[in-house]
């Protein structure tokens, strides 16, 4: 009896030890859990660029997909703000009464390690894009100020160049002559700070892909690059307006293939695509609401290699461009409210009367609205080749994109029925036909351009003989003289210099207008806040995310 009676308190003791010990680590579980933050969910947007920079430089960009992304990460002395231009690292400014010297106060900012960004910063950037060691395409955006330009050369010159840091929150630049649009280029990438440490500090120029030695200075910054796949941008701690910014990371791939991004969209894995499939427009416009139009300043053209024979020939380039219907290109192909074009400048620009650009400066001699075949084989006959099969074959280069093949395709079919001439169409990927146009190594190949600022100079100055974004080895020096004339006068006088400039670059049809750009692109409707300029850079610094319930 007494075992019994043993047992059985040892039995008890035993349960009220177990009891006891559930209870503690209940309570000791429970503190935990309360020590423990809710967790908090990421606002990440999923971009899609389009296909992989060539450069996410400043001073070396000269690409809509890089420029979108150092939109983002680096930030200037001002920035668009729709069509209004604000202050951004700039808090104040004065220009003299002759037009020529601004003086620029700016913002006690920081750049992304911390350290202070002062004027010097711009002063160095500035200079770095002049310097012909640099080899920027842009410098010449840069030849405005008095120094800039070294005119023997005909190259940027950064010794002499009139910027210069008064002490470390002021900025001095003296212009060649009255600007009314200076404050538009100062929201150009171009004229973005770079750190002077930094950039020497890199060996092989990769400071801006490498997220252990980029600095910059805008609200997002680089924390991942993979080549071809994508990058990763997180929310800098060190913006200025850091507490105005909503996303926390930016996933931006780079996916080329039409059809692969509109079905990553529609899968909800991007939120943003900008390119869109020609074939599937119809079905979107009518079922999609995520698809978007907006105003955009840009032409697409192809470009004449006029240094090969036979296009070195003013008539045979008339020719071709009369022998194509862009009427049908626009309404048939790209199917997304494109403008079939007579001209170089696209509308959205006005001149000093508030007249339109590019209803003022004409049709020149093509005729938007269908192909105009008599004049083409009449030219053609005229430059020697009354026998077609004289005419020796042609190619065209395109780079890697559904909408570029299907244009290349209709124009091939068009010179060949409407011509007879014999067409082959050659396909590269984005940085392989940037420099196949820089080294002159095609007859035909696919161009476009998008102002970079709201003004017809945006869109003529490419065509100057030292741009080194005209690749068409066209030169002609009457071309010349009126861009540097217009730049040097102010009202309508620059206006009349830039419609003579276009007629003259018309005149000699060194490219082929096709279309006048409508923007369309598809936005997830859980973002919020974005901004797209009429240029096509994106902005996400005011961009938020609400998630749908």
């Amino acid at each position: 009896m007494k075992v019994n009676r043993m047992i059985f308190s040892i039995l008890l003791i035993v349960i009220v030890f177990i009891v006891i010990t559930v209870i503690i680590q209940q309570m000791n579980a429970s503190r935990s859990v309360a020590l423990i933050p809710a967790p908090i969910t990421e606002k990440v947007l999923n971009w899609n660029i389009g296909s992989e920079p060539l450069s996410i430089d400043p001073q070396l960009n000269r690409a809509l997909d890089g420029g979108s992304v150092i939109n983002n990460t680096f930030e200037g002395l001002f920035r668009y703000k729709g069509k209004i231009i604000e202050p951004a690292i700039a808090d104040s400014y004065t220009l003299s009464s002759d037009g020529l010297t601004y003086i620029i106060k700016l913002k006690q900012t920081k750049w992304s390690d911390g350290s202070n960004l002062t004027a010097s910063d711009f002063e160095y950037a500035w200079k770095r894009a002049l310097d012909p060691e640099t080899a920027s395409e842009y410098a010449y955006q840069l030849y405005y100020i008095k120094g800039g330009r070294d005119y023997n050369t005909g190259k940027g010159s950064r010794e002499n160049v009139a910027v210069k840091a008064l002490d470390d929150y002021t900025l001095e630049v003296v212009l060649t002559s009255p600007m009314s649009y200076f404050l538009d280029l100062l929201t150009f990438f171009t004229y973005f700070p770079t750190k002077q440490s930094v950039v020497e500090a890199s060996i092989d120029d990769d400071w801006t892909i490498d997220p252990k030695q980029v600095v910059c200075n805008g609200p997002f910054i680089l924390s991942e690059y993979r080549m071809g796949e994508k990058l990763v941008l997180l929310r800098n701690q060190h913006y200025w307006n850091a507490d105005t910014v909503s996303l926390d990371r930016i996933n931006a791939y780079m996916i080329v293939d039409e059809s692969t991004m509109l079905t990553a969209f529609e899968a909800g894995d991007l939120d943003i695509i900008d390119s869109i499939l020609a074939s599937e427009l119809p079905r979107i416009q009518t079922e999609d609401a995520s698809l978007k139009t907006a105003p955009s300043i840009g032409t697409y053209f192809y470009a004449f290699n006029n240094r090969v024979k036979p296009l070195d020939n003013v008539l045979v380039r008339k020719a071709l461009s009369l022998a194509i219907d862009r009427k049908a290109i626009v309404e048939s192909v790209t199917k997304a409210g494109e403008i079939p074009a007579s001209g170089f400048t696209p509308p959205g620009l006005y001149d000093a009367n508030g007249e339109a650009f590019q209803s003022v400066a004409g049709d020149y001699y093509i005729l938007p609205e269908k192909a105009d075949l008599d004049t083409a084989r009449k030219l053609l006959t005229e430059a020697g080749f009354e026998d077609i099969k004289q005419f020796p074959k042609i190619e065209i280069v395109y780079n890697t994109n559904e909408t570029h093949k299907v244009i290349a395709e209709a124009i091939q079919y068009m010179w060949q029925t409407n011509l007879g001439i014999d067409v082959t169409l050659i396909n590269q990927e984005w940085a392989v036909l940037q420099e196949t146009k820089r080294l002159g190594n095609y007859s035909v190949a696919k161009g476009g351009w998008f102002g970079d600022y709201a003004d017809p100079m945006s869109m003529l100055e490419i065509m100057t003989s030292s741009s080194a974004i005209n690749t068409t080895g066209w030169s002609n020096f009457g071309y010349d003289a009126l861009i540097e004339a217009a730049k040097r006068e102010t009202g309508q006088k620059r206006f009349d210099l830039l419609y003579k400039a276009q007629a003259l670059l018309m005149e000699e049809a060194p490219i082929m207008p096709i279309y006048y750009h409508t923007d369309q692109f598809m936005v997830s409707d859980r973002i919020k806040n974005y901004e797209k300029t009429a240029m096509g850079l994106w902005y996400f610094g005011n961009t938020d995310i609400t998630e749908n319930n």
